[in-house]
């Protein structure tokens, strides 16, 4: 009786090995241009709460090669720091393909909300791939599952999507799963919201700088004349004090003075 062959420790196996992902070009890529956007002053939204005046960052850098093109967006706060997926747009063109896709595949994450800095995004995105590939297809791809957990949340979220040319659809009734459908890049629509989100041209925030320290030197003058005007009030209040008590110190004497007077008859 033969014993039944067996497999060397150090034989290689049948099973088959995945391939790596192939490491995407300009991983490390940083923005290199950047632009001032205001954010308007809006009303107090019941989701996202208080809607103040405010300044964002916008930066952004583009790189080609035959394969590949990419444009890399970011919108950064000052005074606040954000998670590295939050704020940050990237869309990547295959040539080969004639494909356009956006990332990160997790959505747009937008901080602060309902300021217009998702449409601003998208519409750069739109426009940056219409100036040279409307031919090509923009990819598929399912929508985030948290989105769709608020429904206010995920109402804006397919507005916005269907405002720029991609439509939504659901796969059940309770809009849970959802994804966006491919659509070709030149059926696409740019633009956005101008009363919430506006570009600020360098030249147009040094006049602002120039109009705020005027601004603040007609404050500090102000402030001014009304500590002088308070110093001159004090210093008659105190006048005014010294003779008060001048006045009763000798109402005073004069009415013990007549009650000697009287007494002393």
């Amino acid at each position: 009786m033969t014993d039944a062959p067996t497999q060397d420790a150090g034989e290689a196996t049948d099973q088959p090995v995945a391939p790596e992902a192939v490491p995407l070009p300009w991983a490390d890529l940083a923005p290199e241009h950047f632009q001032l956007l205001r954010l308007a002053p809006l009303p107090t939204d019941r989701a996202s709460g208080a809607r103040p005046l405010r300044f964002v960052q916008y930066g952004y850098a583009e790189r080609h090669s035959k394969e590949h093109s990419l444009l890399r967006m970011e919108i950064r706060l000052p005074g606040q720091k954000t998670r590295k997926e939050q704020n940050a747009l990237d869309i990547r063109v295959d040539h080969e393909q004639k494909r356009v896709s956006i990332q990160p595949e997790s959505g747009l994450q937008i901080e602060p909300l309902n300021r217009g800095i998702g449409r601003f995004l998208l519409a750069q995105a739109v426009l940056w791939a219409q100036r040279r590939w409307s031919h090509y297809r923009l990819e598929g791809g399912a929508l985030a599952n948290k989105d769709a957990l608020n429904e206010d949340t995920r109402l804006r979220r397919d507005h916005t999507l269907r405002s720029h040319g991609v439509e939504v659809e659901y796969a059940d009734a309770q809009h849970l799963k959802g994804r966006w459908v491919e659509t070709q890049v030149g059926q696409l629509k740019g633009g956005w919201n101008t009363d919430k989100l506006q570009r600020v041209d360098i030249i147009d925030a040094a006049n602002m700088l120039q109009q705020a320290e005027t601004k603040l030197h007609e404050k500090e003058a102000q402030l001014r004349e009304r500590d002088e005007r308070v110093a001159k009030y004090k210093r008659e209040d105190g006048g005014l004090r010294f003779t008060i008590t001048c006045l009763v110190a000798f109402a005073v004497f004069q009415a013990g003075l007549l009650i000697w007077i009287a007494t002393h008859r």
